[in-house]
């Protein structure tokens, strides 16, 4: 294993078949795994899936994975960083996302399949416990932010299962968790204004001990007067932080201020 690359690989096929399980995959389905590492979770979802995409960057790993390949045809193995690859040229496209994920790219890999891949519907990743807990917080806790908001913008949180440190090898330093979770039904209206929607989160939230309005001047999305007086046509006090705001207030939010902008 190299540090380089920030995964530890699993070792117990339980866990591995707990996180088919909760993905709900079926025989149906074309499956991403990112960092599939010597395959131990690579097997479970062969056994359950129709296809498997296993997208992984240490070549190293290859004579692991070179049996399972000779023997499932419907394993294809992409020898690539998974942050640069084009996984919307997957095909067949998949329907889920199941993976033991490297811990050093496992936040931008959630967001990027979010945006980058619709048909994915359902997920089911083994992450450090600090950021499972942070991609479905709840406003104003500690663990709240950006990704929390996106997250939870697209997606419900199914299962959350902890998970120690002894089934790794090597053994991380941090608890880890599987969370589970599945696409919103109404992310299809939400899917044209997402960029959009992500620059104003993050901008929301790049300062955070400023108002919200503050944060967004500096953005240079709006004029804090313009800011404050969006905020408070929407019920909002003029001086709230962007931590406190629920996710589902900030597509509202987004609206009004283009509204404001075109006035």
């Amino acid at each position: 294993m190299s540090q380089r690359y920030g995964q530890h690989f699993l070792t117990d096929p339980n866990l591995a078949r707990l996180a088919v399980d909760r993905a709900g995959v079926g025989p149906g389905d074309a499956v991403l795994e990112v960092g599939p590492g010597r395959g131990i979770l690579t097997r479970e979802l062969l056994d359950a899936a129709a296809a498997v995409h296993a997208v992984e960057i240490d070549r190293r790993l290859e004579p692991a994975l070179a049996p399972l390949v000779a023997a499932h045809p419907t394993l294809h193995v992409v020898w690539a960083d998974a942050m640069q690859a084009d996984l919307a040229a997957l095909d067949p496209a998949p329907a889920a996302f199941v993976a033991n994920l490297p811990y050093n790219v496992a936040t931008p890999l959630v967001l990027r399949s979010i945006a980058e891949l619709p048909g994915v519907e359902r997920w089911c990743v083994m992450v450090q416990r600090e950021i499972a807990d942070r991609l479905f917080a709840e406003p104003s806790t500690p663990a709240y932010g950006a990704v929390s908001v996106l997250v939870r913008l697209a997606c419900t949180r199914t299962d959350l299962h902890p998970v120690g440190r002894q089934v790794f090898d090597p053994p991380p330093r941090v608890d880890s968790a599987l969370v589970a979770f599945h696409r919103r039904p109404d992310w299809a209206a939400l899917a044209p204004r997402w960029p959009a929607l992500v620059r104003l989160v993050h901008a929301g939230f790049r300062h955070r001990r400023k108002t919200l309005a503050n944060g967004l001047q500096m953005a240079g999305i709006a004029t804090r007067a313009e800011a404050e007086s969006v905020l408070g046509g929407l019920g909002l006090d003029a001086r709230v932080r962007a931590e406190a705001i629920a996710p589902d207030d900030w597509p509202p939010l987004l609206e009004a201020l283009a509204r404001e902008a075109a006035a």
